[in-house]
């Protein structure tokens, strides 16, 4: 069942008319992963996943009890509600279901329909995701160049559809499937830190999309009015992110198998135009990305599946789009220092709002609303002192002219149905506690104590609760005010 995409508004509003920016029924949430708030793995008796030999090893550092999530979810759903949210992003990890391969810890399971209940008693929508970045140590760290790896993982979405579909609608299959695949295989960031090796990376993106497609079949197999999809992360390059949603979406466009090729190379032309790609890494992932011979997994489970669409709704995480951006020259200035690796930092991430507004119109698919699942801004914070941006750019600035593209976009008839946050405090970044991208600050160095603030001293809750205040009650006012106003 696809999600139907919200007809265009009338933004003809008569002057001190209180209608809604957003469509009925839109989710602003906050977005969260059990690796990097849940704490618990990966130590002694402790569920392992597939990072425990980089943090056995110490070639990263250990999450360790990150933000203590598991014990006191409770407390951090009220930090949630308190910034203004009514929906909230978590991951079930597999590793901790599912410690030992065929062994399901009831447990566990029992927590995790817990951390549901106490959403919906907050009136926060649950969105759950099934795999972000992080599998059952026994699986392997290839797991994902495994021809077994889109059943085997079809199966665990299958277990968790049967415990938690009554109680929930909304899933994410696999987080970000175009990062994983590049950090694993070509720039070597995630286990098992392989570098440029293009044919692993194909093969991977092709099992991850090609189990997204049995998963969504699972889900639904178990909740037929269940909202499934899965969230690429924002990029230039056709061949990394736009190809997934529209081989996944072929069928609804009424491609027959044969013509898929051909109308794949209409569909990157027409993208590569919208946003402005088509550059010298652009072109040269889209070779290595034959049209040709990629996802053939993919596509024949999309073309075997009982469903028209196998996605239903569209979904993006939106930071940094321009591939080629995301490389810079070794011993480039950033905060705190010199960087020597020729990879941009997090924290140096280019800021544009307009580009983001261009974004929502051009991954729309007709039919199928777009959901932002992750959206954030990142500082640094090192030695326990917190870094501003190079760019001078704050939270509360970002929010606002973020989310007032987004509004932009709805006003021009594209149909979105959520904006997630990312992140609601900061937490474990995939090795290291450096990157912050929190409401809510977190000041590690002193027993992991929440800050009333975010990491760099503004009231980042605050500013997203009185802009989701402003923007439901039809208040313009609060896109244009001085950000420092938007808390009180």
């Amino acid at each position: 069942m696809n999600a139907q995409a919200s007809p265009a508004r009338d933004v003809d509003v008569p002057p001190g008319s209180n209608r809604s920016l957003v469509p009925d029924g839109f989710l602003f949430g906050v977005a969260t992963a059990g690796f990097q708030i849940e704490g618990g793995f990966n130590g002694p008796d402790e569920p392992r996943n597939n990072w425990f030999r980089f943090e056995s090893e110490g070639r990263v550092v250990p999450s360790g009890i990150a933000l203590d999530f598991w014990n006191t979810y409770e407390s951090q759903l009220d930090h949630a509600v308190a910034a203004g949210a009514n929906a909230f992003r978590f991951s079930v990890e597999w590793a901790r279901c599912e410690p030992a391969e065929g062994e399901i810890d009831d447990a566990a399971m029992a927590r995790y329909a817990d951390i549901i209940d106490a959403c919906r008693e907050r009136g926060l929508e649950p969105l759950v995701t099934l795999h972000h970045f992080t599998h059952p140590h026994w699986a392997g760290e290839d797991f994902w160049l495994d021809g077994r790896a889109p059943e085997r993982f079809a199966r665990w979405a299958q277990i968790a559809a049967a415990a938690f579909a009554p109680s929930v609608r909304h899933w994410v299959t696999i987080n970000e499937w175009n990062i994983l695949a590049i950090q694993t295989y070509v720039t070597g960031d995630f286990p098992p830190a392989r570098t440029g090796d293009l044919r692993s990376a194909v093969r991977s993106l092709d099992h991850l999309l090609a189990a997204h497609v049995l998963a969504y079949d699972a889900i639904h197999a178990a909740r037929s009015d269940a909202i499934v999809s899965t969230n690429g992360f924002a990029f230039s390059t056709y061949g990394l992110e736009r190809l997934g949603t529209d081989v996944l979406t072929a069928r609804l466009h009424g491609v027959p198998r044969a013509d898929l090729r051909v109308w794949l190379a209409s569909r990157r032309s027409r993208f590569e135009a919208a946003v402005d790609a088509g550059g010298l890494v652009d072109r040269t992932v889209n070779r290595v990305i034959d049209l040709d011979r990629a996802l053939p997994r993919t596509v024949a489970a999309v073309y075997d599946s009982p469903h028209t669409c196998t996605l239903d709704h569209v979904q993006t995480d939106f930071y940094n789009p321009d591939t080629a951006s995301h490389f810079r020259p070794p011993g480039h200035r950033t905060a705190g220092g010199r960087h020597w690796a020729p990879d941009r930092m997090l924290w140096d991430d280019p800021v544009d709002p307009d580009r983001f507004g261009r974004y929502l119109t051009a991954l729309t698919v007709p039919g199928l609303e777009l959901w932002v699942v992750e959206n954030g801004l990142c500082n640094r914070r090192r030695n326990g002192v917190s870094l501003e941006r190079s760019d001078g750019w704050d939270r509360p600035r970002y929010l606002q002219a973020h989310l007032g593209a987004l509004v932009d976009a709805l006003d021009s008839g594209v149909a979105i149905g959520a904006y997630f946050h990312w992140c609601l405090a900061d937490n474990y970044e995939w090795g290291s506690y450096e990157p912050c991208f929190g409401l809510y600050g977190v000041d590690r160095e002193r027993g992991c104590r929440w800050m009333r603030t975010d990491a760099m001293g503004h009231d980042s809750a605050g500013a997203f609760r009185a802009l989701i205040e402003g923007l439901t009650s039809g208040d313009r006012g609060v896109l244009t005010c001085a950000p420092g106003e938007l808390a009180g």
